[in-house]
């Protein structure tokens, strides 16, 4: 007889990838949300959250399974736990619990997963990053936050968010927060507001600081206090955590009751890009024209610029002598030695035209080595196309960096 995915007491310990390989579970754009449903009820079996995806999961059994009429709860809980064999499962005994808005490919959730934090609940717009993060983790994220029904989010502890940056509407008194609707932040605010998680953790990129005049970012701190936060913000940047990237980014810290002391993250020396590379691999060496500097100077980010490559670029209105460092060309016309750091990685490079000097060569960074410089271990499985891993890594976090912060969140927030 065929044993079918209910059966109890030989399938309680399931693999994850035998309950995929039954149900035949591939992400199509189609099929996330049924998917979304059907792994966060899996993720979910003795914290009481799973009945929040009960029904829909049943519904997504009972489709998938032809040899079944009816599906009940007792023989869903049959299979639970199960055993995840992904390369970054959730903690068996959790501390605390977050969210993952916004969640890329799980720059967030690798790290507080470290630190024993318990993921309920994630969310990401793009399908490629949603097939990466299932693949790490055995979770569909939900879709599009603007269409999210915020009663199917879980109480939580923390809420994680790296949200884009959008134009915001200023109103005169920024009474409420109505005045960021048609923004991304607003659907944080609502999710926000519906379930006062003790912490709020932000971060986005550095321009956030002044973008409109500064106005931008006080709205959103206006709101957070609005809604019964304490707020504190600081601008990090990954080379002060053992990362070699010039990477900066704002972090905002909100908790009901403590301002969060950014001065208690624990820093490390900037290392050098040497130390991250590959001894061995099928380099793409670059073999067109191209200047090395005689002298080559350490910047105070810890950049060494080494030289460039000798492309006709637009010169209106560049500075003299930075002409290789014009903003059209910018990071693919330049090429940093590797006795420094590299330049933050960004999403819109697609080709992955990042140029090092080591060893007397001039050579891509391989898409291993670029996941590495922003903290993901070589156990992280990568999917897609070149192109979509360098979008996916450009829009990603520095983990050491956000698991610095997630160190002290826990020591000074969470007690």
């Amino acid at each position: 007889m065929q044993i079918t995915l209910f059966d109890s007491a030989i399938l309680y310990m399931i693999r994850y990838s035998e309950i995929k390989k039954k149900l035949k579970v591939e992400i199509s754009n189609d099929k996330s949300e049924d998917l979304a449903y059907l792994t966060h009820y899996l993720q979910n079996p003795k914290n009481g959250i799973s009945k929040i995806f009960e029904n829909r999961a049943k519904q997504y059994y009972q489709d998938r399974n032809d040899e079944l009429n009816i599906v009940s709860e007792p023989e869903l809980q049959m299979i639970l736990p199960i055993k995840w064999d992904v390369p970054f499962p959730s903690p068996e005994n959790p501390d605390f619990t977050f969210i993952d808005l916004f969640a890329g490919i799980g720059g967030f959730r690798i790290p507080l997963q470290e630190l024993g934090g318990k993921c309920v609940f994630s969310s990401e717009f793009n399908f490629h990053a949603q097939r990466a993060y299932e693949l790490n983790f055995g979770e569909v994220p939900f879709g599009d936050i603007t269409e999210l029904d915020i009663e199917i989010v879980p109480k939580h502890d923390i809420l994680c968010a790296g949200f884009p940056c959008q134009p915001f509407s200023i109103s005169g008194k920024m009474k409420g927060f109505e005045d960021t609707r048609g923004t991304l932040i607003y659907h944080v605010f609502k999710i926000i507001e519906r379930h006062q998680p003790k912490v709020v953790f932000l971060e986005n990129v550095k321009h956030l600081v002044y973008h409109d005049g500064k106005k931008t970012l006080s709205t959103i701190i206006k709101h957070l206090e609005e809604l019964g936060y304490v707020v504190s913000k600081k601008v990090l940047n990954a080379s002060d955590f053992g990362l070699p990237q010039n990477r900066e980014r704002i972090i905002i810290i909100g908790h009901k009751k403590i301002k969060f002391d950014f001065s208690k993250i624990e820093k490390k020396e900037k290392p050098s890009l040497k130390e991250f590379l590959d001894d061995e691999n099928d380099f793409e060496f670059l073999d067109e024209p191209h200047t090395i500097l005689d002298e080559q100077k350490r910047q105070d980010s810890g950049l060494v610029f080494a030289g460039y490559r000798n492309k006709t670029i637009r010169k209106a209105g560049v500075r003299p002598g930075t002409e290789h460092l014009s903003r059209v060309h910018k990071q693919p016309n330049r090429i940093y030695s590797t006795e420094g750091v590299h330049p933050a990685l960004p999403s819109q490079e697609i080709s992955g035209r990042f140029w090092i000097l080591h060893n007397g060569k001039v050579r891509k960074l391989t898409i291993q080595e670029c996941y590495r410089i922003m903290g993901f271990s070589d156990e992280f499985k990568l999917i897609n196309n070149k192109s979509e891993l360098y979008k996916q890594i450009g829009n990603s976090v520095a983990i050491p960096m956000i698991k610095a912060v997630g160190i002290e969140i826990k020591r000074q927030l969470l007690k």
